[in-house]
Formats: C-alpha cells, structure tokens, sequence
C-alpha cells in the first residue's frame, strides 16, 4: 500500500517585519489586489506569513480545500478562536466567538426565528409573512420623498432601509425614542470603521488605547450607550412579556435549551449585537451592490422589469422571493463581490490535512470567499456581472459561499436573500434610475466587510407606470 506524501503550500518567501507590516498595510488598504497577486503567484491554496511571524496563515479557495475545512471535525479546527478581532465590537458570548457545546446550544436557540424562508424560494412562514410587511413597509416610507430629479447616495440609503428593518424584525420596535437613539448608536458606532484607517484599529489592538479623545475611545463610549439602550430594552420585556409578539428578541427571550435555561441578559445583549452588526452592514452593502448592477446594465434590468411584470400589481411577497431571474441577480452580486472576503477564520487545533497539505497546531486558515467566487474554471469570465450562470447551473456549497460554510454559516443568510429581494422590487419596480457617476465603482473596505465606493450615486429620472397608478399622480 502507497501512501502521497503531504505536499507544502507555495508562498512567499520568508520576509523581514517591516515587510510583513507593509503586506498586512496594503491588505488593509487594497485587499482585492493583494490577495489576488498573490493567488496568481502561489495557486489556489498559499501560505503567508503574519506581521508578528509566530503564526502561520493559510489562504484557501479551493474547493477540496473548503469542503475538507468545512466539514472538519470540532476537535481539528476552532472557529471561535478565529474570531477574536470581533470580541470587542460584538462581545464574548455571542454565537461567533463560542465553540463546542456551547456554540452548539447558542446556534439551536438562535436558528427557529429564522426557519420558515428557503433561500431559493421555497416555502415561506408566517413569520416571515409579517417581516415582510415590515420591509415593503420601511423601503416604501424611505423613499417616499424621492420625485423626479432626486439625488441620492445609494449605500446611504441602503443602510437605513436595513438597520430600520433589523431595529423593527430584531427588536419590534417601532418610532419612538428608543428606536431613534438606537439607530442613531449603532450608525454611528459602526461608522468609526467606515473606513480602512478605521478598521486599523480592528485589526491592530496596540492602537486600542481606551483616552477619550482617541478614535477607539469614542468607540468605547458609543459602544456603552448602545448597551445601555439594549440592557434597557431586555429589562422592559421581562417585566412586560407578551406571548403573542414575533419579534426575534421576544423568541430569544422564551427559547431555552435542552436543560431548559434560557439566555441570560448578557448572551442575549451579544447575541442582539451579532445580529444588528451582521444583519444590517451586510445587507445594505449588497443591496448597493445590487442595484448598480441593475442600474448600470441595461440587459440585465430590462430582463428583471420584464420578470417583475408577470405578477401584475402588487404582488404577494412570496411570489415576489420565488422569481428565479431575482434571485440570480442577488446570487450573482454575492458573487462578484461578497460581503466578507473570508469565512470565518479556523485556527488548526490538531495536524490535519487539507487537499494535500500538510497543516500544523496554531496554522490560520482563511477560506477564501472572494478567490473561490472568481476561479475562471468554475466561473468563466468571472469579472463580468452575468446572472444567467446561475440559471444554467447549481454550484456546490465548497465553490459558492457568500455566507461561509460547515457549523458556521450565517444563521441569517435566507432572511438576507429574503430582504434583498423585496427592497430591490419595490426600488425597480417604482423608479426609473441612473448612475450620477458613470466610472466604475470600485469597492472599498468597511471594517471586515467590502461595500461600493461612497461615490455610488444615482438619480431619480422618471416613475413607473406601477408607481404613478399608486399614488394617482404623474
């Protein structure tokens, strides 16, 4: 019986600290670039080296490398050690940074609120029936002041939309002080990483000096007044608890695990945090990204319109997520430019192999999103925005995963899809738009995420015949 020997990973070759530094700078600054240099150079599945040498990181994008991390055992990678860069933003007792049995009870108490929506379409609860009132509800009031001429800035706008979904589905709040004060803290607190100099202080904790007049001190103090607001919240409905409420907050508060012990104020308040943060940067980035696809290629909104027309006026919102060609224009912007660049980190607990390579205790692996989503063999011409390949075919969850893979999949991503289609409808079908600006957009860091350029700008140039039957008026 033969046995391969184990193969070493490509990569560059060992460097000096300062440049190391100036690498983790450029990723921080040009990530798209620099990963794919280094993609071109090494393969599908490199090595690199840290600023501080001491671990070794691992890029992976193939997809036998991201179905053998995936499907690892809980004792062979570590996913929540991975994430650590996210403790101070989202807390320690959230979902993302837990593993084991832990992760495992946090992941069964938070999984029912979402159930009921398939990604493709399918199935629909009646739970999601009333959180999608709540977005055509909140898309149509943040537009409504949009006339022929309007101006807008599209991510802007995109992030209201979401957030004051999440503040509504999340919590059920409706407008009031709490909800002002809230969307206020949370916008402006995740504003500070907006930016690749803001997201420094994510990604190099000797920057996280705690004065007041320092960026990450002003984090902290926003970061207080938000918890205030959400501790403030869990209080009133303990004292106020009504069973008919579908909000997930009220589902949170009465789920209890299989001993029967229910979250306590802290695991809720993180959890209430990993959901604002990913539910609402995530969603309004993609939509921006979406609707500049659609606005910018003529083929590709005129196919949408013509799809969008065969449910006639006012469609249920059920048939709405099932329109296939909507649903491979979400899948596509997902594509092209995912949200997040990688899964969620794993760190090697045990010596383990991935597609061939040999990998060590303390190895780094990052699965690669963005370089899985462009390998021409999978994707032909994957730098062009082209819906119709989803149509033609299905990819494998190791060569598609805008919402990462195995134990670690966003527990949220239906709801996602979900939303992306009906804020998109309500914008497509009511306005005609075009870009303000007609160079390319490129994308630009937003803390861990990606997210279109702030000179993504569109203007209103006509209404639709749905949109003026509506409101009686031309």
């Amino acid at each position: 019986m033969t046995h391969t020997a184990p193969r070493s990973l490509n990569g560059p070759p060992k460097t000096s600290i300062w440049q190391r530094r100036l690498w983790g700078l450029r990723f921080l600054f040009q990530p798209l670039d620099t990963i794919e240099a280094r993609r071109r150079a090494y393969g599908d599945d490199y090595r690199v080296s840290q600023p501080d040498a001491k671990t070794p990181l691992v890029y992976c994008s193939s997809p036998a490398a991201l179905e053998a991390i995936f499907t690892a055992k809980p004792e062979q990678l570590s996913a929540g050690r991975g994430n650590q860069i996210l403790k101070e933003l989202i807390g320690e007792h959230g979902i993302v940074l837990l593993e084991g049995l832990a992760h495992q009870r946090q992941r069964q108490l938070l999984m029912p609120p979402f159930q009921g929506v398939a990604p493709h379409g399918g199935t629909v609860s009646h739970r999601m029936c009333s959180y999608a009132q709540v977005i055509r509800a909140v898309t149509t009031e943040e537009i409504s002041t949009w006339n022929v001429g309007s101006t807008f800035a599209v991510r802007p706008v995109m992030q209201s939309i979401s957030l004051r979904v999440i503040l509504q589905v999340v919590f059920g709040l409706e407008a009031g002080q709490r909800y002002e004060q809230l969307r206020q803290g949370m916008s402006q607190m995740l504003d500070g990483f907006s930016s690749p100099l803001g997201a420094m202080f994510l990604f190099y904790p000797f920057l996280q000096k705690k004065w007041a007049w320092t960026p990450w001190g002003r984090f902290l103090q926003r970061r207080q007044q938000v918890d205030e607001l959400l501790y403030a919240e869990i209080r009133d409905r303990r004292h106020q608890p009504h069973s008919n409420r579908t909000d997930i907050l009220a589902l949170l508060m009465a789920a209890q695990d299989v001993e029967g012990q229910p979250l306590q104020d802290v695991e809720l308040r993180d959890e209430l945090i990993t959901l604002l943060f990913a539910g609402h940067e995530t969603t309004a980035s993609a939509l921006a990204w979406a609707l500049y696809w659609i606005v910018g290629l003529p083929t590709v909104q005129t196919q949408l319109l013509a799809e969008m027309a065969t449910l006639g006026h006012d469609p249920d919102p059920m048939e709405i997520a099932r329109l296939p060609y909507l649903q491979a224009v979400c899948q596509e912007t997902l594509r092209l430019y995912p949200i997040a660049l990688s899964a969620f980190p794993r760190v090697v607990k045990q010596p383990i192999a991935i597609a061939g390579y040999a990998l060590a205790p303390g190895t780094v692996i990052m699965p690669s999103i963005y370089l899985a989503h462009h390998r021409e063999s999978v994707y032909p011409d994957p730098k062009q925005f082209r819906p119709e390949r989803f149509l033609e075919r299905q990819y494998s969850p190791y060569e598609y995963l805008p919402f990462g893979g195995g134990d670690r999949r966003c527990i949220g991503a239906a709801f996602a899809l979900f939303e992306m289609k009906l804020v998109l409808f309500e914008l497509i079908s009511k306005f005609e738009l075009t870009l303000v600006n007609t160079k390319p957009i490129r994308p630009t860091r937003r803390g861990i995420t990606l997210a279109p350029s702030a000179h993504l700008r569109m203007r209103v140039t006509g209404l639709r015949q749905s949109a003026t039957a509506a409101s009686g008026s031309v």
